[in-house]
């Protein structure tokens, strides 16, 4: 009777703390958190675009458009000039009789309608504000994703004569979100008017896509989008958890401002609370199950670890990479980018184990693992494929690069100083470039076609992929033998 009532007491204590916790964070804390986010937005967010609206005003810009582009080396002279005093990565400025593309460095490009890159201009003529806020690669900055604010230029008449304005690069962008959000203890992210998520902090990089497909959220996407320029809150359920979200429309950006709070991070200081009193009452027990949960983790770690990484290597195996392989394929699809694969094996490896012994063998896998990483990008993916193969896959790659890669590869192995006894080890490697709606086992397929061929034609090597004699746009027919 004494424990039923320690637990009554408990559980109700518990309870009507967690409903004041759930009103505290929908009437006060997000609501306050998102005006003081707000407030710096206006500071670091938007400058830009007071910075985008002065160029366009500016009469010297509009004089220097309508009085026929004469003398080019002063609109870089002015360009590289609000470069350097607001600090942008890029400013611009696009004219409508000549549809040049000016930028510090002088002229980059000529628009055109037909252009997919150009596609922002032809539509911001025909936007009825004044300006838009989109998020694309900059030519002029190696094609780093670029937060842009294009600003349309008028004649003193009111006629369209060209667009201008400033870029900021995703990354310093990011880092200002992340700022928010260790300040604020939120998750922070912006969207545009269709829902799609245009800017997130760095911490959030799996945050991608619509809030319309997104789990929890889209179930509250359409009135996140009816959101107004007041702060309006809202919840919905994720992962056993309750997600309190407060969402306003930032008119200056076109982009919604989404201030997020997972009400499981202040509940579970009551929740400790409550356990914590039943804990007292069974102490050995806790302990007991505190020792076995410990245990079982930690050895679900090393179990995780083990299905994921090649123990010899340290690099990924077969079946993890076979996951990242569809990731990047999916990606690769969706939004038309270059991906490429470089699969290689070590020549005459059962030579080296039997000359010298597995020991010997293992520990050149584990040197050529090493060498491996320190010629490839950060963002390159490699795992142990199958005894003495590797399998490399390189996004954003195209075929031309994939093959100096992989010839930089090679050459690098076999200059390397590998322990002795073994002297000198080479690879052979085939390089294909992923075709559009190929499947995984196709692509694979074509990647395993040029090793063979770079073995049969003499080892220590690298190949391309054999182009097709007709029907080159479908996907190969491939079959891999066992």
């Amino acid at each position: 009777m004494l424990i039923a009532g320690f637990l009554a007491t408990s559980l109700s204590s518990y309870y009507t703390s967690r409903e004041s916790i759930r009103l505290r964070i929908s009437s006060k804390g997000l609501p306050l958190t998102s005006d003081n986010i707000y407030s710096e937005i206006q500071h670091d967010l938007l400058r830009p675009v007071l910075i985008a609206a002065q160029m366009a005003n500016d009469t010297f810009l509009r004089n220097w458009v309508l009085e026929g582009e004469r003398r080019p080396e002063q609109i870089k002279q002015f360009l590289q000039e609000v470069k350097s005093r607001y600090g942008a990565v890029s400013a611009f400025l696009v004219s409508e009789n000549s549809r040049h593309y000016y930028y510090a460095g002088g002229v980059l490009k000529d628009v055109a309608e037909g252009e997919a890159r150009d596609k922002w201009y032809f539509r911001l003529r025909g936007i009825a504000g004044d300006y838009e806020t989109n998020v694309d690669p900059d030519l002029a900055n190696r094609d780093a994703i670029t937060i842009f604010i294009n600003h349309k230029v008028l004649d003193f008449k009111g006629n369209f004569i060209g667009a201008t304005g400033i870029g900021l690069t995703l990354d310093a962008v990011s880092h200002i979100v992340d700022n928010y959000q260790q300040r604020f203890n939120r998750r922070i992210y912006f969207v545009d008017r269709s829902g799609q998520i245009v800017l997130a902090s760095k911490s959030l990089y799996l945050l991608r896509g619509s809030i319309r497909e997104l789990p929890g959220i889209r179930e509250v996407a359409d009135k996140v989008m009816a959101a107004g320029n007041e702060p309006e809150a809202m919840h919905y359920p994720f992962r056993g958890s309750t997600i309190w979200l407060n969402a306003r429309f930032i008119p200056e950006l076109g982009w919604y401002l989404l201030v997020e709070e997972d009400e499981s991070g202040e509940i579970s200081a009551i929740r400790n609370a409550l356990l914590l009193n039943i804990l007292i009452s069974t102490c050995i027990t806790v302990v007991v199950l505190a020792i076995t949960l410990y245990a079982i983790n930690r050895f679900q770690r090393r179990l995780e670890r083990l299905a994921n990484y090649d123990v010899l290597t340290g690099l990924l195996n077969r079946q993890a990479f076979e996951l990242l392989i569809q990731q990047s394929i999916n990606t690769a699809q969706r939004y038309q980018r270059p991906l490429a694969a470089i699969l290689f094996d070590l020549d005459h490896f059962k030579t080296i184990n039997d000359t010298h012994g597995h020991l010997v063998g293992d520990e050149v896998l584990r040197q050529i693992a090493s060498v491996t990483r320190s010629v490839l990008r950060e963002s390159d993916a490699i795992c142990r494929w199958g005894g003495e193969e590797f399998l490399i896959l390189l996004s954003e790659c195209s075929q031309a690069q994939a093959l100096l890669t992989a010839e930089k590869l090679r050459a690098t192995i076999e200059l390397h100083d590998f322990t002795a006894p073994v002297k000198l080890v080479t690879i052979s490697a085939g390089v294909v470039q992923y075709r559009q709606r190929e499947t995984a086992i196709s692509f694979f397929a074509r990647a395993d076609e040029a090793l063979y061929r770079a073995k049969a034609n003499g080892r220590n090597q690298v190949e391309l992929e054999s182009q097709p004699t007709d029907r080159s746009s479908e996907p190969p027919k491939t079959t891999i033998n066992a």
